[in-house]
């Protein structure tokens, strides 16, 4: 082995570490799956994760639907099944997505491992190396994995509380093909973002939506929450708007249950064409047995009931959690989401949430620092809350002890102030402003 050889077998304990292709160096661990192991303990409060509450599902429904499918058609939900996914159940998924003002068809439907492979599918289907990725800054998480994982570059548009400003839109469209660089989509959470909890209002959907068109960029428009609101349902989806323009995804997850692992993208029909290969060659078919137990379901239970229950139990919490911080933390500022799981809050300038996480954990209280939804590093100032899984009384516990952390952490730098030795190790970055017009 020659010298330089052997530097690099010492330096990687992976010893096909030069055999990966180039792509897998863009995988990198979520910090949102990393906080996992911590916030399951027990006794920690987890306000990190967006768990669904799969509780308030009457488990005697989904054992029905399951009973019934494994009698009246056992073989088939056992079998290998369609790429494109049951027809029964992607003509309810219609049904479903006319909730939020869409019009389609079901041969248009491709049912997906979750929303996420759906995305993923996407990805696969248009991103080349150096291709760029228009998103909301902040973002979500796996979505920047997933765009990173095939080597394209993800560019945050500012939001406000109205969502993506279509004006910051227009200049970074302008200043990416300045640079000779192509955007290959826009990715959007309009209704009830993750992590922001805002909701883009219908004009500025409209809007947006004529900006990617004169532009010839495609919109792809996630949509996990849309059915979860609270005092109002959000505008109509962008997909309602425009048939061609658009790539819809939705998911059961979130309004049913994520053990299904059961999504679907409504994607125009040359894009549908592709996504049903691009599905066959990953897992053949998505699984016929929970696609029928979904579609059964759908067609023996009160499943708009059901989104109805979903919609109080996190109502609650959400007012739970508002209410906890303004008692705890009035000093802190932070959105007021109307439907959804998640709060955003803008922490003082001094403090980086991230580096803060260790402190929260020993303190029993978990978080996700503002840091996971930036691709460039940006959001130490800020962190998500979640309050769709743990009760009102814990999510009041989980605040109280956080505010304990926050404040000992201001303590610790009023302690020190002026004395340089916290400040040397801390890049300025961490201390930068939050997005525009989002706290």
């Amino acid at each position: 082995m020659t010298e330089q050889g052997s530097l690099q077998a010492g330096n990687n304990l992976d010893p096909w570490y030069s055999h990966y292709a180039e792509r897998a160096g863009g995988l990198r661990a979520s910090e949102v799956r990393a906080l996992f192991a911590v916030a399951s303990r027990p006794e920690v409060v987890s306000l990190a994760g967006g768990m669904p509450f799969v509780a308030a599902l009457p488990q005697d429904l989904v054992i029905g639907a399951m009973d019934r499918v494994m009698r009246e058609q056992g073989a088939v939900a056992l079998q290998y099944g369609s790429g494109q996914g049951v027809p029964e159940l992607r003509e309810q998924i219609l049904e479903v997505m006319a909730l939020e003002g869409i019009k389609a068809n079901a041969d248009d439907v491709v049912v997906t491992t979750g929303s996420q492979h759906a995305l993923e599918l996407v990805s696969k289907l248009f991103l080349d190396p150096g291709d760029v990725v228009l998103s909301e800054g902040p973002s979500y998480v796996t979505a920047m994995v997933i765009f990173k994982s095939y080597q394209a570059e993800v560019q945050h548009v500012p939001m406000d509380e109205h969502g993506l400003i279509p004006e910051a839109l227009r200049e970074h469209i302008t200043r990416v093909r300045a640079a000779g660089k192509t955007i290959k989509f826009l990715y959007t959470i309009p209704s009830f973002h993750n992590p922001a909890g805002v909701t883009l209002s219908w004009e500025r959907r409209v809007e947006i939506l004529q900006i990617a068109k004169e532009n010839d960029i495609l919109v792809l428009e996630d949509n996990p929450y849309g059915l979860l609101y609270f005092d109002r349902a959000a505008p109509d989806a962008i997909r309602s708007l425009d048939e061609e323009g658009v790539v819809y995804l939705g998911t059961f997850s979130k309004t049913l249950a994520p053990g299904f692992r059961v999504g679907w993208a409504l994607a125009p029909h040359a894009i549908r064409e592709k996504l049903v290969l691009a599905n066959e060659a990953a897992v053949l078919s998505p699984s016929s047995f929970s696609q029928l137990v979904i579609s059964e379901y759908l067609k023996s239970a009160d499943w708009k009931g059901q989104i109805n229950t979903f919609r109080g139990v996190y109502h609650e919490r959400k007012n739970a959690m508002i209410s906890s911080l303004e008692e705890y933390l009035p000093e802190l500022s932070w959105t007021n989401p109307n439907g959804g799981f998640y709060v955003w809050v803008t922490l003082p300038e001094r403090l980086d949430s991230k580096a803060m996480l260790p402190r929260a954990v020993k303190e029993l209280v978990a978080y996700t620092p503002g840091t996971a939804f930036f691709a460039d590093g940006d959001g130490h100032q800020n962190m998500r809350l979640s309050f769709c899984y743990p009760t009102p009384e814990n999510i009041r516990v989980g605040i109280r002890r956080l505010a304990t952390v926050i404040r000992g952490e201001l303590d610790l730098l009023d302690t020190f102030a002026g004395t340089g030795s916290l400040n040397a190790v801390r890049d300025n970055r961490r201390f930068s402003a939050p997005p525009p017009n989002i706290s």
